[in-house]
């Protein structure tokens, strides 16, 4: 049994009872102590609570920390992942462009202007849902991926175009197309000089190279680029052994150096004929094919006309 008296003089008086003895105990306490006491303890369980509070903030803070990071990691690789797969399609877009240039030198079309092929046309307003308050480099990917997607659709909408364009052009002109060089006259070799200005390999002066090298051994099979008239089948100077095919639309091809020439002067050939055997005759430093494409009387670059594949 617990009993409080105040007494005048500002002190308390507290009796306690004890319920299993008859023993009675008495303390007397200023009123001062009291208070002193009553705050001390308020201090204690404020201070307690504070500390209590900020532990347990503390540790949800550090989890937000770990989810966030966490979804900040997976969110990275999969900004990684995705800007591979579009380069890989950017990739596959450019082969199409290569193509597309092929085929519409094979058709006698213009090609179209770099500036536009580079921006293409259309596209689509491409846009990645973001959260606020995302890290810059994050922010800066995804702006990056959506540009780059942006850029991607517009070129496609430019092939697609260009292909029907083609399409129309092929299919209503395929008979003209047989005379077009297409093929590579050889089915192995690798590119030695290329069209364009080169150093002599004899005297070491610049000078236009009209054709394309082809590095093979003696007595590889030479095959007619087109359907067309053999309008020249004979030994010419430094080139040696020479055959030349008019395909009766403005183009002409040259083949020199040959070892051994099958067919004569007049002769029609198709595409896939095979015309003469590869080798070292006339001016050359190793045994190669040099072969030619003009039209209208122009060089033409060759490699613009190897659409069945390219030389390893």
């Amino acid at each position: 049994m617990f009993q409080s008296k105040k007494n005048s003089n500002k002190y308390h008086n507290y009796i306690i009872v004890s319920e299993k003895d008859s023993g009675v105990r008495n303390y007397h306490f200023s009123r001062k102590f009291v208070l002193f006491s009553i705050g001390l303890s308020i201090l204690t369980i404020s201070t307690v609570l504070f500390f209590t509070a900020n532990a347990l903030t503390g540790v949800i803070h550090q989890t937000k920390m770990d989810n966030l990071r966490s979804s900040y990691e997976h969110l990275s690789e999969t900004l990684v992942s995705l800007q591979s797969q579009l380069d890989n399609v950017s990739g596959e877009v450019g082969s199409i462009e290569k193509k597309d240039q092929a085929i519409r030198t094979y058709a006698g079309l213009p090609q179209i202007d770099k500036d536009v092929r580079k921006l293409g046309v259309g596209g689509t307003d491409f846009k990645i849902n973001t959260i606020d308050n995302i890290p810059a480099d994050i922010s800066n990917r995804i702006t990056e991926i959506e540009m780059n997607v942006n850029s991607l659709s517009r070129k496609v909408k430019l092939e697609l175009s260009s292909y029907n364009s083609l399409y129309e052009v092929v299919r209503n002109h395929s008979d003209n197309l047989k005379y077009v060089p297409s093929i590579r006259p050889v089915q192995t070799g690798y590119l030695g000089s290329g069209f364009g200005y080169r150093e002599d390999p004899f005297n070491g002066n610049t000078r236009f190279h009209y054709g394309q090298d082809i590095a093979v051994n003696s007595g590889t099979k030479v095959y007619a680029p087109a359907d067309g008239k053999i309008k020249y089948a004979a030994n010419q100077g430094g080139y040696g052994k020479v055959v030349k095919i008019d395909h009766s639309n403005g183009y002409r091809t040259i083949f020199a150096h040959l070892s051994k020439i099958n067919v004569k002067a007049g002769t029609k050939v198709k595409r896939g004929d095979l015309i003469a055997l590869s080798g070292n005759s006339g001016r050359t430093v190793g045994p190669h094919l040099h072969y030619e494409v003009h039209h209208y009387g122009a060089p033409q670059n060759p490699l613009d006309y190897f659409f069945s594949g390219y030389l390893k």
